[in-house]
């Protein structure tokens, strides 16, 4: 059942990590652009023609002949899904996320999702798309420009694809290509709309949160780093190296995230046979309940770069920049 609502998103411009700067005139294509696919409807991230990433906003059901593939105790997995970043690309148009593996059919690209998802003595599984599933509302805005284009999208976690529990605001910011390489912010709303909803990782010390489903990677390295607790500033990262899939040089996806997101932060958890590694949110041993008319939010920096590991000034450098971009305005979504 589709709901669609009215909503005031969250302004995002300086969420971006930048100043509020001018759209292209009307005789310039902006360089960075955030477009619909005119056949899929999802959203296409380019610059300067190239693409850099597409967020699947609107349903993807699984391509023919794909759940005749999955083993049968695992077919309940492959469905449908939306509201995640695939495919995600290197410098030099590398594929850096995986999307309908056979050995984790619910695995999409870059997604944000837990496998706990507590309502009413209840328990969904959000990450695996079981009982709770995130759908569109239609209410999603585009931003091109010269520096970044931007992407605002609006769902709802329905209970039995049905009940609205929370109503979401997804963020993606993606700058343009610089020296350094190049910035993907995220930022995510979430508001309960019902009572008791509470959020969980997988037995509360496993995955769950910001989930990155990596393709395959050649020569692959994980690194994670976390400064000790009382540090200031408490820096933390983590990284993924090798070369990937359509590529033959070593590129970089690195994760930072925001010093001010609950329980900062996220335990790290990475799975290299699949390959996966992820911040985990929220802390072990705990479970996150979503209050009405608060809202929590979640931000993190990907950071794509051609190479292997680079040192740990820059990876303090990255952080320093993210976290000293202006915070977003502090609002609330109504409906």
């Amino acid at each position: 059942m589709m709901f669609l609502i009215r909503a005031v998103l969250i302004s995002t411009v300086i969420v971006c990590g930048l100043s509020p700067v001018s759209v292209a005139g009307e005789t310039d294509a902006p360089l960075v652009r955030a477009t619909r696919d005119p056949h899929t409807g999802q959203v296409v991230v380019t610059e300067g023609g190239r693409p850099v990433l597409q967020y699947n906003y609107l349903t993807v059901q699984p391509p023919p002949g794909y759940v005749e593939s999955i083993a049968e105790g695992n077919r309940r997995y492959a469905r449908a899904r939306s509201n995640y970043i695939h495919p995600l690309y290197g410098p030099d148009g590398e594929l850096l996320t995986q999307d309908w593996s056979v050995d984790h059919p619910h695995h999409r690209g870059i997604y944000w999702a837990w496998p706990e998802v507590d309502w009413r003595g209840q328990r969904g599984d959000l990450h695996a798309l079981q009982t709770v599933i995130a759908r569109p509302t239609a209410n999603v805005k585009l931003h091109s420009g010269a520096e970044y284009a931007r992407i605002e999208a609006e769902s709802l976690w329905l209970w039995e694809d049905e009940t609205p529990i929370v109503r979401e605001v997804a963020v993606i910011c993606v700058h343009r290509a610089g020296p350094e390489g190049r910035h993907i912010d995220l930022a995510f709303h979430f508001e309960a709309l019902a009572d008791d909803v509470a959020l969980a990782r997988r037995g509360t010390d496993a995955y769950g949160g910001l989930n990155i489903r990596l393709s395959p990677i050649q020569q692959m390295r994980l690194i994670h780093h976390a400064d000790p607790a009382g540090a200031d500033p408490r820096r933390a990262w983590s990284d993924s190296l090798g070369i990937r899939q359509g590529g033959n040089r070593s590129v970089g996806l690195a994760v930072f995230e925001k010093g001010g997101n609950s329980d900062y932060p996220g335990d790290y958890i990475e799975y290299p046979d699949l390959p996966w590694f992820q911040p985990t949110f929220p802390a072990r041993g705990t479970r996150h309940v979503l209050t009405k008319g608060k809202t929590l939010t979640l931000q993190y920096r990907l950071w794509i770069r051609p190479g292997g590991q680079t040192s740990g000034a820059m990876y303090e450098r990255q952080w320093d920049l993210f976290n000293s971009a202006l915070e977003p305005t502090s609002g609330r979504m109504r409906p």
